[in-house]
């Protein structure tokens, strides 16, 4: 069995200030690129950027980078919704199990993972409050997927091979990440805005807080109306949004919003069976 090393405090017994060394895959998308310029402003932290190697085929070279880190912030994935099985099975499923199987052989003690609202996207039209305990129910390939290694998280944090840390992100859009009625999919899409600062505030914590074992938490800004709930999140890492959005529909979105509802009632994509004729 790999033993775990330990993750250091933020100082040691003596007081001093420890450096932390954070490996970053993804560095270069939407996610990572602010990930990097959150991190780097901290004093303690060394940063390894890996965004420019093929993770979906796992090579000692760009593995052999992830010798002397202490947390891994995984980032990178086809970050579509709409993407299909081939991708999704390439980038999103292959490329986590190269990188946890690279952590895993370099000891790495922390293993924070970029997972994704899509894992509950069925619960768009219902009333449940969702925590991290409520039962999965992605609608895509992609919600699938990152519903697959946040389990395969769980196996390696239970098997003591590190600490796992799933972070379930809400919608943190390109460049200055306004929110309002362009967002797409409606009310909905508008409750899942994660600001640019909040997600800067996730990634430090992320990080740097002391942390064993597993969890997974929502991360999402203060949005009205959002049943997302974040006390889980404000316990493990500390957080508290800074940021806040009142959703708000132009009539079309209004239109548009009001005939997915009456979709996913008729057609649920969740359904367990097929309202009419058999599976196949």
């Amino acid at each position: 069995m790999i033993r775990l090393k330990r993750f250091s405090t933020l100082a040691d017994q003596g007081g001093r200030s420890l450096t932390r060394r954070v490996l970053i895959t993804g560095a270069s998308g939407n996610l990572g690129a602010k990930a990097v310029v959150a991190l780097r402003a901290l004093p303690d932290v060394e940063l390894v950027e890996l965004g420019d190697a093929d993770l979906s085929v796992y090579d000692a070279t760009w593995a052999e980078r992830f010798r002397g880190v202490d947390v891994v912030l995984h980032l990178a994935a086809d970050p579509s919704p709409v993407a299909p099985w081939d991708s999704v099975i390439s980038l999103n499923l292959d490329l986590s199990h190269n990188v946890l199987l690279a952590a895993q052989q370099q000891r790495v003690a922390r293993f924070v993972f970029a997972s994704s609202n899509w894992v509950l996207g069925g619960y768009r039209f219902t009333h449940d409050r969702l925590t991290p305990d409520t039962t999965p129910r992605p609608i895509n390939a992609y919600g699938m997927s990152k519903l697959a290694i946040e389990r395969a998280g769980a196996a390696c944090a239970r098997l003591g091979h590190m600490s796992f840390l799933a972070l379930r992100i809400g919608w943190c859009q390109r460049g200055e990440n306004r929110p309002g009625p362009h967002m797409a999919f409606g009310r909905w899409g508008q409750q899942l805005w994660l600001s640019n600062d909040d997600w800067a505030q996730v990634a430090r914590l992320a990080c740097t807080i002391p942390f064993d074992g597993f969890a997974i938490v929502n991360v999402m800004s203060d949005n009205d109306g959002s049943r997302w709930d974040l006390s889980e999140t404000e316990r493990v890492l500390g957080y508290r949004p800074t940021s806040h959005h009142t959703p708000r529909l132009s009539p079309v979105g209004r239109l548009t919003d009001a005939a997915a509802r009456v979709q996913a009632t008729i057609l649920p994509s969740w359904n367990e069976a097929p309202l009419f004729g058999g599976r196949w």
